[in-house]
């Protein structure tokens, strides 16, 4: 996928799965990468264990709003200073009120 964008990050690889089949159904390629490194969990840096979706930068709008169309929700994210764990409707992370950051974007 050349121009392609970080969709949404996530831990939640069945939430990703029905994300993805959900897009694809309206014509939207996506690509989840992290997958096989969800199994190392305990093993790898925490940073490391999310699930994201990948879409071509032209697509990124039309996909952003089918989710919202189906009230998807958020997935959890995890705080890449004190890494907790917080909703996806936070901005800040609750715990040491770091900014939501994702390090592919």
């Amino acid at each position: 996928m050349e121009d392609r964008k970080v969709l949404l990050t996530g831990g939640n690889l069945l939430q990703a799965h029905t994300w993805k089949g959900l897009l694809e159904t309206h014509g939207i390629m996506v690509e989840l990468t992290g997958e096989a490194l969800v199994g190392g969990v305990g093993e790898l840096p925490t940073e490391m264990q999310t699930v994201d979706l990948w879409v071509n930068q032209h697509q990124v709008e039309k996909a952003r709003n089918l989710l919202e169309s189906h009230d998807m929700e958020r997935p959890q994210w995890q705080c890449l200073q004190c890494h907790e764990m917080n909703e996806g409707s936070f901005e800040l992370c609750w715990q040491c009120s770091s900014p939501q950051s994702t390090p592919h974007n």
